[in-house]
C-alpha cells in the first residue's frame, strides 16, 4: 500500500482540516513533511495562512509565516485577507503578526471594508485598536540612521525597539504610559531625542498628501506631550544631596491627575492637563483636531480622556460592561481590591497608586457589611491573596 505522505497532493487535502480542528501537532507534522510553498489554496481561494487567523491560532499563523507564506496572498471571492480574517477572529496577537510580516491594512474586501472596520462591526474593539495603532518599525529606525550631512542620527539604535513598543500600545490613559515609560527607562533618560523624533514622526504624517494620518499624527504628538511632561517631574525630583530622597515621578504623575475634584470622583486635573495637550497640536486646521474642540467645547462635554481615546481607539458600544484597572484603565484587570471588592487593578502597583483616591471609599464599603453578617468568601481570591502576601 502506497505511503500516504509520499503523495505531494496530501497538505493540500488535510491541512484545512487540521487547522479547522485546531490540531497543531499535526499541522506541525504536515509542514515538516512538506518542503514547497506553504501558500495552499481551498476550492475558495483562501489560504492555510487565511484559515489559520479566522481560526484565531497565533501558534500556526506564526509556523506559517516563518514558512514564508504570503500575507497578502489569496484568492477569496470577496477579497477577504488573511488580516481580515484575523480581525474577524478577534486575536489581537495574530493581526500584530499579520502586520509585522507585511500585510496591508488598508486593503477592502468586496464591500470597501478594511480589517479595522470589520472587526468593529462584530464588536471586536481590541483588535480594532491595535490595527489602526500599528506601525512598521522600519517608521522608527528610520530615524536611527544618519540622513544627509548628519554626524549623528535623531535616535540612538537601541532606543528603536523600546519606542516602537511604546508607540504601538493600545492602552494611552496617561497612567499606563508613565508605567510603561518606567519599565522602559531607556526612553526617559533620552526624553529629549525621544521626543523629537516624536514631533518628526507627527509632522511626517501630516504630510503625506493623499495618505495623511491625522489620528496617527496625533497619537505621536500625545505620546511626546506626556513624555515632556515626565520627564518635566523627573528633572524637578533629582535629589540635592546624597540623603535627600528620591519620589517616585510616576506616583507624583499619578496623584496629579487621579486627584479627585471637589465633588469627589471628577478628574479635573486631568481634564486639564489633557485640554492642555489636544490645544498644543500643531496642526490645527485639521478635521480630527476640530473634531475633538468641538466634543470638548460642547453643552455637557465627555471627559478629556475619552474624546482622546475616542480619537484615537475609534467609538466603541457597551463600555459599561467592561471592567476597567481603576489606576490605569487597562481592561479586564485580574484583581479586586482584597477588602471591599468594588475595584479592580491590573496588580499591587496599580492598586498603590490608587489606594490614596480609594481609601475612604474603601473604608465605606467595608463598614456597610453588618457585623455578625455572613462573608462568603472565594477561594480563588483567597488563594490570589496568599500568594501575593508570601511573594510580597
Amino acid at each position: 500500500m502506497d505511503n500516504k505522505n509520499d503523495d505531494p497532493n496530501v497538505p493540500e487535502k488535510t491541512i484545512f482540516s487540521v487547522i479547522a480542528q485546531g490540531d497543531l501537532t499535526e499541522f506541525k507534522n504536515i509542514l515538516a513533511q512538506h518542503k514547497g510553498s506553504v501558500d495552499f489554496l481551498d476550492e475558495n481561494g483562501m489560504t492555510a495562512l487565511q484559515h489559520a487567523a479566522y481560526k484565531g491560532c497565533k501558534d500556526m499563523v506564526q509556523l506559517l509565516l516563518d514558512r514564508g507564506a504570503d500575507v497578502n496572498c489569496g484568492n477569496h471571492e470577496y477579497n477577504y485577507t488573511a488580516l481580515h480574517f484575523g480581525a474577524l477572529s478577534g486575536n489581537s496577537e495574530v493581526c500584530k503578526l499579520l502586520l509585522d510580516a507585511g500585510s496591508k491594512p488598508n486593503s477592502t474586501n468586496s464591500v470597501g471594508r478594511t480589517a479595522a472596520q470589520m472587526a468593529a462591526f462584530v464588536g471586536n474593539h481590541h483588535t480594532v485598536a491595535t490595527i489602526n495603532n500599528f506601525i512598521p518599525r522600519t517608521e522608527i529606525s528610520y530615524f536611527s540612521t544618519p540622513q544627509g550631512q548628519q554626524t549623528e542620527p535623531y535616535l540612538p539604535a537601541l532606543l528603536v525597539e523600546p519606542l516602537h513598543k511604546f508607540v504601538l500600545g493600545v492602552n494611552i490613559h496617561p497612567v499606563r504610559l508613565a508605567l510603561n515609560l518606567q519599565h522602559a527607562s531607556c526612553l526617559l533618560d533620552n526624553a529629549e531625542k525621544v521626543s523629537k523624533v516624536l514631533e518628526m514622526l507627527c509632522k511626517k504624517e501630516m504630510t503625506r498628501g493623499s495618505e495623511t494620518n491625522e489620528v496617527m499624527a496625533f497619537k505621536y504628538h500625545y505620546l511626546a506631550y506626556i513624555l515632556k511632561e515626565i520627564s518635566n517631574i523627573r528633572d524637578k525630583q533629582k535629589p540635592i544631596s546624597e540623603s535627600e530622597k528620591k519620589h517616585d515621578i510616576v506616583e507624583i504623575f499619578t496623584k496629579k491627575l487621579l486627584k479627585p475634584g471637589k465633588d469627589g470622583y471628577s478628574l479635573d486635573l486631568m481634564d486639564a492637563f489633557l485640554k492642555d495637550c489636544v490645544r498644543e497640536f500643531p496642526y490645527r486646521e485639521c478635521t480630527t483636531f476640530h473634531q475633538m474642540v468641538t466634543s470638548l467645547t460642547s453643552k455637557a462635554p465627555p471627559p478629556a480622556f475619552s474624546v482622546i481615546n475616542c480619537t484615537i481607539n475609534g467609538q466603541r458600544g457597551f463600555i459599561d460592561t467592561v471592567p476597567y484597572c481603576s489606576t490605569c484603565g487597562e481592561e479586564t484587570p485580574a484583581k479586586k481590591c482584597s477588602k471591599c471588592k468594588t475595584v479592580q487593578y491590573c496588580d499591587r502597583e496599580c492598586q498603590r497608586l490608587h489606594w490614596f483616591v480609594h481609601k475612604k471609599a474603601c473604608n465605606r464599603e467595608s463598614n456597610v457589611q453588618a457585623p455578625n453578617a455572613k462573608v462568603n468568601i472565594d477561594p480563588s481570591e483567597l488563594t490570589a491573596e496568599l500568594q501575593n502576601l508570601v511573594a510580597g
